[in-house]
């Protein structure tokens, strides 16, 4: 008979062996013979995970978070927590963007209980990662830290365990299979596919590590789903992780090019669109205002290479490696394309653009009870539409002053008393400058454009909601 893998005997027993019940009598050898060699040296699961469990444990981390929070109208200090893994011995530690985004402060607890504050080294948005480098001193000494394993590697059924700080319990592993090993989310990373499965990641887990059955990291947990989708988790491959995070160190951000690309599979079986052949990837559009448009690529070229390179979209899980390797150009050169359009095949030329911040940033002001942000065409494309630079409504405090004047959030505020402004700083000039007249001048003018229409809102100063 023939033995089952290594892989899928420990999947067939795992419920056995993690019960500690002995084996089936169908599997037991026959009386008087000595058992296959294989079941002699079958190996124990607990132990397996338990092996595992030891060599990333001590390298796990609990991340506790002061952050900004200006979502309110109004700026406010807020904690949360999340997970982190050391991925080196001087106190590098790895996470999510989303975990520490807009900190005031970091404080990070080891699994052997000493605390250490932790400065923010980079982060990135688009693909959820964010390194740390702990406060240590020359008593710290050397600190435990995790390896990379191959994302690559893995395969639907792999067992993998997921490490971290759920609901804020530090110390925590939940195990379970990898669901899917290339799962694509549209609309949450153009540059990452994920690696789904089905061990819990709760609230919490975001930055912990998962982990393969011998203790190497080979993914970044950072989203979970409950309730209408319970046992789906979502973490990004550390094949992308290694990749990405030489950048973080080196300049506290990954240096992303943009061309301006929308592309579509080959296969699109969302859009039930079908091409011809399997090589290249199609254009489904360019961006306004970008070097793609600018050089003249249209919808319905098929990009076949980028410098020599094949680019290759059959399906739409293919798309995040593409992107990746678009973004991963260099910006300050021209990059050749191998375009097909019709039946003939051209090359065109493209010098791409830094793709730069894709959030921009915020400032509250008092008294006018609201919040302010900056356009940003990634983050508020609805906003951009209407102008491509300026400031916007980002929240409105209830009750308040804003709210009373009945602006909204995506207002973009083109004027003060007659004033232009373009940017948080001259927000913040006037701001100071109406605060500092109230006594005489207690209602100003805001000409706001909503939705295309421009307008001017009397903004009443006179009360004071923050007293009362």
């Amino acid at each position: 008979m023939l033995m089952p893998t290594n892989r899928s005997y420990l999947s067939l027993t795992l419920g056995i062996a993690l019960m500690g019940a002995p084996a089936s009598p169908l599997m037991s050898p026959v009386a008087g013979q000595q058992p296959p060699a294989a079941m002699q040296a079958r190996p124990d699961f607990r132990q397996i995970v338990q092996d595992g469990k030891d060599r990333v444990f001590p390298a796990v981390v609990y991340i506790r978070v002061v952050f900004e929070d200006n979502s309110f109208g109004e700026k406010k200090s807020q904690q949360s927590s999340g997970s982190g893994v050391l991925i080196s011995a001087t106190g590098e530690v790895l996470t999510n963007w989303h975990v520490i985004d807009k900190a005031e402060s970091v404080r990070c607890l080891l699994s052997d209980g000493r605390a250490f504050r932790a400065k923010i080294v980079g982060s990135d948005k688009d693909t959820d990662l964010a390194l740390l480098q702990l406060v240590t001193d020359d008593k710290t000494g050397p600190l435990p830290f995790a390896t990379f394993g191959s994302s690559a590697a893995l395969r639907e059924g792999d067992f993998v365990m997921a490490m971290g700080a759920p609901w804020g319990l530090n110390r925590s592993v939940s195990i379970g299979i990898v669901s899917c090993a290339n799962r694509y989310l549209e609309s949450v990373s153009e540059y990452s596919h994920w690696i789904q499965t089905d061990a819990p990641i709760n609230p919490g887990n975001s930055g912990g590590p998962l982990i393969n059955t011998d203790g190497q990291v080979i993914g970044i947990n950072a989203r979970g789903m409950s309730g209408w989708a319970e046992g789906m988790g979502f973490a990004i491959p550390s094949d992308i992780v290694q990749v990405l995070v030489e950048q973080l160190r080196r300049s506290g951000r990954v240096d992303w090019t943009w061309f301006g690309l929308q592309l579509q599979p080959l296969r699109d079986f969302d859009r039930d669109t079908y091409f011809d052949g399997t090589e290249g990837v199609i254009v489904a559009e360019t961006d306004p205002d970008s070097p793609a448009r600018s050089a003249g690529i249209l919808a319905r070229d098929r990009i076949l290479a980028v410098n020599g390179k094949a680019l290759n979209g059959l399906t739409r899980e293919d798309l995040p490696a593409v992107y990746r390797t678009l973004g991963l150009l260099a910006k300050d050169s021209d990059a050749t394309f191998t375009i097909r359009r019709g039946d003939k095949d051209m090359q065109v030329s493209i010098r791409p653009r830094e793709k730069g911040a894709v959030e921009g940033k915020e400032l509250a002001c008092k008294r006018w009870d609201l919040t302010v942000k900056e356009i940003n065409q990634f983050e508020n494309p609805d906003v951009h539409f209407y102008r491509s630079k300026g400031v916007f409504v980002h929240a409105v405090k209830w009750p308040g002053n804003a709210a009373n004047a009945g602006l909204r959030s995506g207002d973009i505020i083109l004027k003060v008393d007659g004033t232009d402004v373009m940017t948080l700083a001259d927000v913040e000039a006037r701001h100071k400058a109406t605060i500092e007249a109230i006594e005489t001048r207690p209602r100003i003018v805001l000409t706001v454009l909503r939705a295309g229409l421009q307008r001017q809102v009397v903004l009443d100063l006179q009360r004071d909601y923050a007293k009362e």
